[in-house]
């Protein structure tokens, strides 16, 4: 199938971020006494919302979450994160070879920070206003289909008619349930060798070892 839009998740898909986010967020949180490995962060908190994400401390760690671990997340994990990351292997000359297609963005990461490392990238021409993100422009974050739902709307585009990119189990259950073609994506830095049957295990349609098997997915010409 040609796709008539695509949509990307952003960390792991887009920006090489998920070691970096899970370092810096483990230091955090062990910090603050929560102790926890990058490991654990990357097993329990990726591809959430923020929101979700601190239900989810919470839940764990009940009375010991600092009351105010929105504001200290933003000031300490999120600030770090600005820092210029590194994009994806193969994204740039796959966004070039894909732009007769409409496109958005999908993530559970802040606006904002997506502009900003779109900006370092030098790829935010590619995207214009259609970055979505689960914390902002929905109630119910991954893996609800809410925010796939409403990027495919803002696109103008069919769920069956849509592929959606993702690197996580959370992100693709969301984007099966909206009803999309989904690739589950193992090109990250973070993607160790079962990185694709845990993608596969929560529904991806096709697993892809990088952007040139994407585009081989797509019979896409050279």
């Amino acid at each position: 199938m040609t796709p008539d839009a695509i949509i990307f998740d952003f960390d792991g898909v887009i920006a090489d971020s998920e070691i970096v986010s899970a370092r810096i967020f483990s230091d955090f949180l062990t910090g603050i006494g929560l102790a926890c490995t990058p490991a654990d962060v990357h097993a329990r908190y990726f591809g959430l919302n923020r929101q979700d994400q601190i239900a989810s401390m919470r839940a764990e760690w009940a009375d010991r979450v600092p009351a105010d671990i929105a504001e200290r997340i933003a000031a300490h994990v999120d600030r770090a994160l600005d820092a210029p990351l590194a994009p994806i292997p193969g994204l740039a000359a796959f966004l070039a070879r894909t732009g007769h297609l409409p496109r958005a963005i999908a993530s559970s990461n802040a606006s904002a920070h997506i502009r900003t490392q779109l900006g370092h990238f030098g790829l935010a021409g590619h995207f214009g206003d259609h970055v979505y993100s689960g914390r902002e422009h929905v109630t119910r974050g991954k893996p609800h289909p809410d925010l796939y739902l409403h990027a495919m709307a803002a696109l103008g585009a069919e769920p069956a008619r849509t592929l959606v990119v993702e690197d996580s189990p959370v992100g693709v259950r969301a984007a099966v349930a909206a009803g999309a073609r989904v690739v589950g994506l193992c090109a990250g830095s973070h993607c160790g060798a079962d990185h694709g049957a845990l993608l596969g295990g929560a529904g991806a349609h096709e697993i892809a070892r990088d952007y040139a098997e994407i585009a081989e997915l797509l019979r896409l010409a050279s």
